[in-house]
């Protein structure tokens, strides 16, 4: 079988190396990494279609002729790619959702879509968990007090004016029970948090079988909780799940964080929350887009750092080598069991798998 792994700057294919090693021996394994072209535009409707990718689909149809098995994590994927290669029998993505792929152009062509979800779970749990400790202790104000010239080493008691909260006994409200929630819930149990989930497409009694409580509304959970997690899928339904009406049921002086979607959160609203002290401290993993058209000291700088004890991060919830490794181990295991002739995983097009057994036939 012929696999061609195509890396990027986000994910090199260096990483993919160790994963893909073992099939190496046995089948043809062609790597490389396509170079980002920020200034491509996408201009046939399947190319409208995709999202967050990087490269252009020419770079990958030079090299896919005759291969079986695509494996990406950035690089775009069209029609026009699948139909580089007849002989393609499955594509593989190496994150959690194919919005890199047109997922239709490879369903009318029974093409299975494979993707790895949950790659980036302990990752994104752990980084959740690193920022609700910096906001109980005030972190971001105290770095900010430091860069600006504040006394340091003075005496024992210098600590007097940075007095946080310990999260042991504190009330954790986690908003979405996946793969990444139910980590999250584990870590605050750690910690001796008590635990609030709010998930309305999760049974109660999966929740509870945690030791967590399930909360039946969500504003039963931002009334409970001393810190608020965001771990929901964004969808059309939830965007601005958290805006002014959320934020004011919650309790005062709680603390907020968000490592999961930028559409989740009304940010204008969560600005005047932390400007009233409603909210004592936000952290967020990802924000919207800035004004590109306004000039760069007026758009680029967003207007949440004005508060003292806010983190802002460049999405680097799943920005760690061992996320990428799992990602490509859990790809490679969907090529295997294409190999062996066992039921692929995680199928983003279940539909194509009919098609893809006609043309095995």
């Amino acid at each position: 079988m012929r696999i061609l792994v195509v890396g990027d700057s986000f994910c090199p294919v260096g990483v993919f190396g160790a994963a893909f090693a073992r099939l190496g021996t046995e089948h043809e394994v062609t790597t490389f990494d396509v170079v980002d072209q920020p200034g491509w535009m996408a201009r046939s409707s399947s190319e409208q279609k995709i999202r967050e990718y990087l490269g252009s689909p020419t770079q990958v149809i030079e090299r896919l002729a005759d291969h079986d098995v695509l494996v990406v994590q950035g690089a775009p994927v069209t029609d026009a790619v699948l139909d580089a290669a007849p002989t393609l029998r499955l594509v593989c993505v190496a994150r959690g959702g194919p919005v890199n792929v047109d997922v239709d152009a490879a369903t009318q062509r029974g093409i299975p879509v494979v993707i790895t979800p949950g790659k980036n779970a302990q990752a994104v749990a752990e980084l959740t968990l690193g920022f609700i400790i910096m906001l109980a202790r005030r972190m971001p104000a105290i770095g900010r007090y430091l860069e600006g010239g504040g006394e340091l080493a003075r005496d024992n008691y210098e600590g007097a004016k940075w007095f946080g909260h310990d999260l042991e006994g504190r009330t954790l409200g986690v908003v979405g029970y996946g793969q990444i929630g139910r980590r999250v819930v584990g870590l605050g149990s750690a910690f001796g948090m008590r635990v609030v989930v709010f998930d309305p497409f999760v049974p109660a009694e999966l929740v509870e079988r945690s030791g967590a409580t399930a909360a039946t509304a969500l504003e039963d959970l931002l009334r409970a909780a001393d810190v608020v997690t965001l771990h929901a899928r964004a969808t059309k339904e939830n965007r601005d799940l958290i805006g002014r009406e959320q934020l004011a049921a919650m309790k005062p002086g709680a603390l907020f964080v968000n490592t999961s979607r930028d559409t989740l959160v009304d940010e204008d609203a969560l600005y005047d929350a932390l400007a009233s002290g409603r909210v004592a401290g936000a952290a967020l993993d990802i924000v919207r887009a800035p004004d590109l058209t306004l000039p760069p000291e007026l758009g680029r700088r967003h207007r949440l750092l004005d508060h003292p004890n806010v983190i802002l991060a460049p999405h680097i919830g799943g920005a760690t080598y061992e996320t990428l490794l799992h990602g490509g181990e859990m790809a490679a295991a969907e090529i295997e069991r294409l190999i062996a002739g066992t039921t692929l995983v995680n199928v983003a097009n279940r539909a194509a798998l009919a098609g893809a057994a006609s043309r095995a036939r």
